[in-house]
């Protein structure tokens, strides 16, 4: 325990002085940690992993809503999926989550709404992710039906005491102390609502005082998740979203917008701090923040080194349109792999694939442990996942 805590402290010293090197210490801290799972957890065969999140994360369980105006289950969500299908995830193919999974193979949890607290679907994780959602209730109010982040630790606690029923409370809070809880919000805070002139938290609060509320909101939902057992959480920090295509149409000539890239790297600084002071305030804590800003940036930035061509606009063309979303009409491009991002918000498969498998390097050196090979080139390269907002962006 005394090692791990170092560790953090480590990269909270490192990323002031040496972002590359922080950066490592959090994909060495993610592994370490599913390492710990795989190892430790004697219901599940692979890691047991709770996810948390927006559009990014979702793997269906707004389809479950009828009125949710935050949906991908219409072509051409899902055109490079293995079956082919729609599937609920906002992209072409799989989510960053997806190939996570694939490299330890296993296959991701699957969606919260498709599952009867019977199913042993629950003692090997659960994804409770929900396009639209943010850290603030308020956040995506205008899709509807969506999961926002309290509700989606509602149903933690409502999952929590059903697997008490079934393994015991002691063995339950073993399988919760010891399971990866993956986060990642905040995107939409910005994109659906402080950054939207009919919303008003933008008109009420200067964005200093917008970050002090989603921090301590966040502090109070993390304490929350604390209280209900987690122990080992990583936090996905905000993307470039000034860099997405939905933000570059705003600047009139296709550039980033440089303010609200800033906006975004407070808010990860901000964050770092309040996950080391929780790591230091609460027992047994684990909190870390990956850092996805400079891995998506240099996707960005770079994109022929990765094997894409366009990393400015949208494979379906769709970033002036109300909405950006690739609907059952959009002009799909010609190759999906040339393109960073499917619609006006969400990564493709291809970028997916290199994002995720950048969050895995030096997985072997670090832990000695042999995950499954990463995915081969193809866009539909894992079989078929368990499965049963105007969008929510990165």
């Amino acid at each position: 325990m005394n090692s791990d805590h170092n560790q953090v402290v480590r990269y909270h010293n490192y990323q002031k002085h040496y972002p590359v090197m922080a950066a490592l210490l959090v994909i060495h801290t993610i592994a370490f940690a599913y390492m710990v799972s795989i190892a430790s957890s004697g219901v599940s065969a692979g890691p047991v992993t709770y996810i948390f999140g927006d559009s990014m994360a979702d793997v269906g369980n707004n389809n479950h809503f009828p009125q949710s105006l935050a949906k991908a289950n219409y072509p051409w969500y899902g055109v490079d999926y293995s079956t082919k299908q729609p599937t609920g995830r906002f992209t072409n193919g799989r989510t960053i989550g997806d190939v996570m999974s694939a490299r330890f193979g296993v296959p991701p949890p699957p969606p919260y709404l498709s599952l009867s607290m019977n199913d042993d679907a629950i003692l090997e994780g659960i994804n409770f992710a929900s396009g639209g959602a943010g850290i603030l209730d308020e956040t995506g109010s205008y899709f509807v039906q969506y999961l926002s982040f309290n509700t989606q630790i509602s149903y933690f606690e409502k999952t929590k005491e059903a697997i008490k029923f079934r393994i015991g409370e002691a063995e339950a809070e073993k399988l919760c102390n010891d399971a990866l809880y993956l986060i990642g919000l905040g995107s939409n805070d910005y994109i659906n609502n402080y950054l939207q002139p009919f919303m008003a938290d933008g008109q009420e609060y200067t964005h200093d005082e917008f970050v002090m509320l989603l921090n301590a909101t966040l502090d109070s939902q993390l304490k929350r998740l604390y209280d209900l057992g987690a122990r080992k959480i990583v936090f996905n920090g905000i993307g470039p979203l000034g860099c997405i295509p939905s933000q570059r149409v705003k600047s009139g000539t296709g550039q980033c917008l440089h303010h609200v890239n800033e906006y975004v790297k407070e808010f990860n600084a901000q964050v770092t701090k309040l996950l080391a002071a929780l790591n230091a305030a609460l027992p047994g804590a684990q909190m870390v923040l990956a850092d996805s800003y400079p891995v998506v940036m240099e996707l960005i930035e770079n994109p022929q080194k990765y094997g894409f061509k366009i990393s400015n606009t949208s494979c379906c063309n769709v970033d002036s349109t109300v909405g950006g979303m690739c609907l059952p009409n959009s002009r799909l491009c010609t190759n999906r792999r040339d393109f960073v991002f499917w619609d006006a918000y969400h990564t493709s498969d291809a970028a997916n694939e290199i994002i995720a498998n950048k969050m895995f390097a030096d997985l072997n050196s670090l832990t000695g442990g042999s995950p499954a090979p990463a995915p081969g080139p193809g866009l539909a390269s894992t079989p078929h996942l368990r499965s049963a907002p105007t969008p929510a962006p990165l």
